[in-house]
């Protein structure tokens, strides 16, 4: 019986469940570039071109194996453009008794795979991706058992299942689960960084430069220079470099920002993990291997590998586990636009500034930039979470809806009522003044509390308070926030009001410079 699996872009493992028990003499995977996948939100530009290369080299692996690929490029003649019209076409060239496919990483990709059994009238056969450390049914079972789904009890499960970093008699290694409390640091003025690993692009990945230079050169971010590893080779090779050179170093200054610093020590490996490229366990025992080795402190391993068991796993299970409603929750009324300075990076704010121009050039940024600088603005401003969710979905080249929408609409927004974190990941100005040395190039004095010099952060944290404090009031983690605030003089109160409601103005006055509009699952977009 002769199969048609259908690969996605995020499925680039050999080992990916949709491959199983594949007879190359009868079976034929189909690999399809789809313009719906690259507009449904104006994707940046590095982050199409590191899908669409990664994708053509696996096709090039799988047929080196002897294994038929049909493999359907963005611009060739009768493409459709979307998975439901590539999809039939195939059915109609291979006439296949069934088809096989992975679970997709997306809620919208799942529905319209679901309905394509009845569409095209062949069995679809959808398998679980089995390279996650957690199913979505074991997620589910854990979830069931608790009251509360906060991440660290689920990282101690998540330990224990898996052995990482544990004992002979099942104890945390150190004598304690979490380092956290050792990894704030703020990175010394002396502090040589290490650069993550780039790869000169080949004649694949150069012919999909000049395709995507060609197609999308209007979204947001710039095309070149290009590094990303495209396979799973270089994606290797970017590993043991980030284990040499910075894994290390990265427990204390994880959470620290630099000017003119886009990585400190940051892996940069997230695309790859969330292509397949590399698969989270084999990170994670390399990484418990380097601390066993004595080549890394505990607490920098420790750190590292919770990013990946602990997060990674926990957004994936909650997301699944809420969806399709979580992506419309909105538990903080928030309800204007985004501003526009997230897409032109023009503002006055030089930490907000950095972030987007790392962002623009990048395609990436680090965990605190996106939680602690445009995460924060966004909710202190009180912007729609679907803006700022699909903003993140755009511009970051690991964005994928499953871990993006938790992490944006739960941890930076604080818009699922508390799914995620027991209060909203606010901060003023002093929080990025410890983390960082931003302040010191900003027009704003983080100083300052109030009037046209202050930082913004100082006056909208006290008015996003002010705001809500019928829904966080009794939050007993914000209790002393709100006695700081109860002492305020009413004087001190009108000024608060008055700045936040002049900056906002400010920025959230107009509509975003580019309009996101999403096309039903399956549809591509309108010309």
């Amino acid at each position: 019986m002769s199969a048609l699996r259908y690969l996605f872009a995020d499925h680039l493992s050999r080992g990916v469940s949709s491959l199983e028990g594949l007879d190359p003499a009868r079976d034929v995977v189909l690999m399809t570039e789809v313009a719906a996948e690259c507009t449904y939100v104006p994707h940046h530009p590095k982050k199409i071109a590191f899908l669409l290369s990664a994708m053509r080299h696996f096709a090039a692996e799988l047929r080196a194996e002897g294994i038929r690929v049909d493999y359907v490029r963005l611009d060739e003649p009768g493409n459709t453009q979307s998975f439901a019209g590539e999809i039939r076409r195939a059915v109609v060239r291979h006439r296949p008794a069934r088809i096989v496919v992975c679970e997709p990483g997306e809620w919208r990709v799942l529905e319209e795979v679901r309905s394509w059994e009845a569409a095209l009238g062949v069995p679809v056969e959808i398998r679980p991706d089995r390279r996650f450390l957690c199913s979505t049914e074991a997620f589910r079972a854990w979830a069931q058992a608790r009251r509360g789904l906060r991440m660290e009890p689920f990282y101690r499960w998540m330990r224990q299942r898996t052995g990482l970093l544990l004992t002979a008699d099942g104890e945390p290694e150190g004598g304690r689960w979490n380092f956290d409390a050792e990894n704030r640091e703020r990175a010394p003025a002396d502090l040589d960084f290490p650069r993550p690993a780039r790869f000169a692009p080949d004649a694949i990945t150069a012919e999909v430069l000049d395709l995507v230079r060609e197609r999308f050169s209007g979204h947001f971010g710039e095309l070149l220079p290009f590094g990303f590893a495209v396979t799973r080779t270089e994606a290797l090779v970017a590993l043991e470099h980030f284990l040499a050179h910075a894994l290390p170093r990265f427990g204390p200054y994880q959470d620290a920002m630099r000017a003119g610093e886009p990585w400190l020590f940051h892996s940069g490996l997230s695309p790859y993990l969330n292509a397949g490229l590399l698969l989270p366990e084999e990170v994670c025992r390399r990484a418990e291997a380097e601390w066993r080795a004595g080549r890394v402190p505990l607490a920098s391993a420790e750190g590292f590998i919770r990013q990946i068991l602990g997060w990674r796993e926990y957004v994936r299970g909650v997301y699944w586990l809420f969806m399709p409603d979580y992506a419309r929750r909105n538990a903080l009324g928030a309800d204007r636009p985004l501003p526009s300075f997230y897409w032109t990076g023009r503002t006055e704010m030089a930490c907000v500034r950095q972030a987007v121009e790392q962002t623009r050039q990048e395609a990436l940024s680090h965990h605190i930039q996106r939680l602690m600088i445009t995460g924060n603005l966004a909710l202190l401003l009180g912007v729609r979470p679907a803006e700022v969710c699909d903003w993140y979905l755009a511009v970051y080249a690991d964005a994928f809806e499953w871990v993006e929408l938790p992490n944006t609409l739960g941890m930076a927004l604080h818009a699922d009522g508390g799914i995620m974190g027991s209060k909203p990941y606010a901060a003023s100005g002093a929080y990025i003044d410890r983390m960082s040395d931003l302040c010191r190039g900003c027009r704003f004095d983080v100083r300052e509390k109030n009037g046209p010099r202050a930082c913004p952060f100082n006056y909208l944290y006290w008015d996003f308070l002010l705001t809500q404090r019928e829904r966080l009031g009794r939050n007993p983690r914000l209790a002393q926030a709100y006695r700081t605030l109860d002492r305020f003089p009413a004087e001190r109160i009108e000024r608060i009001r008055a700045d936040a409601a002049r900056f906002r103005a400010e920025a959230c006055g107009g509509a975003t410079e580019v309009a996101v509009t999403r096309p039903p699952p399956g549809e591509p977009p309108p010309p």
